[in-house]
């Protein structure tokens, strides 16, 4: 009798990791998704007709980049809401996950929706600061998870100067 309910506590468990695993990562995917309905017709049209600095990587490059981003965010957020969603800095840290996905789709919409790379230059410099804000919290939550997201801060400062850098170049 004992046993079985071992069993159960273990398929419920593993049940629900895996839930909050995919959950978690497919959060990250489907922002992917709509930022990606601000790019898909820019970046065939005007993305191209601007002038890049020598350092801007061939387009052929975002695309894996971001799809391993994406990846590693949804396995850092998933490490953290496995702490406990009842905890506090869980429920906190996930909020300032969301504020940092919202505002990573809204610099697609930004840049590329709105054709600006003013704007673009705006809102990725306040994407980087909620991305800092929370690696901060993630750290104390669980430190694997903060260091997941080392890579997403790198990528975004490169953007950012990428950014900025269109922006000087087509006034």
């Amino acid at each position: 009798m004992m046993e079985n309910i071992a069993k159960e506590r273990r398929r419920k468990f593993t049940f629900t990791r895996v839930g909050t695993f995919i959950l978690a990562v497919g959060l990250c995917f489907i922002a992917a998704g709509i930022g990606s309905l601000f790019t898909f017709a820019s970046v065939s049209t005007w993305y191209p007709k601007l002038i890049k600095p020598p350092f801007a990587p061939p387009s052929w490059v975002f695309g894996p980049a971001w799809t391993i981003l994406y990846l590693l965010m949804g396995i850092s957020l998933f490490l953290v809401l496995e702490q406990g969603w009842e905890r506090t800095e869980v429920r906190k840290g996930a909020l300032l996950f969301g504020v940092q996905l919202a505002l990573n789709v809204a610099w697609s919409f930004l840049f590329f929706g709105l054709l600006s790379p003013l704007a673009g230059l705006a809102g990725i410099v306040l994407l980087w600061i909620a991305i800092l804000a929370t690696i901060l919290r993630f750290r104390e939550i669980s430190r694997p998870a903060a260091f997941l997201l080392i890579p997403y801060i790198l990528w975004v400062s490169f953007a950012m100067i990428l950014n900025a850098a269109i922006f000087i170049l087509n006034p």
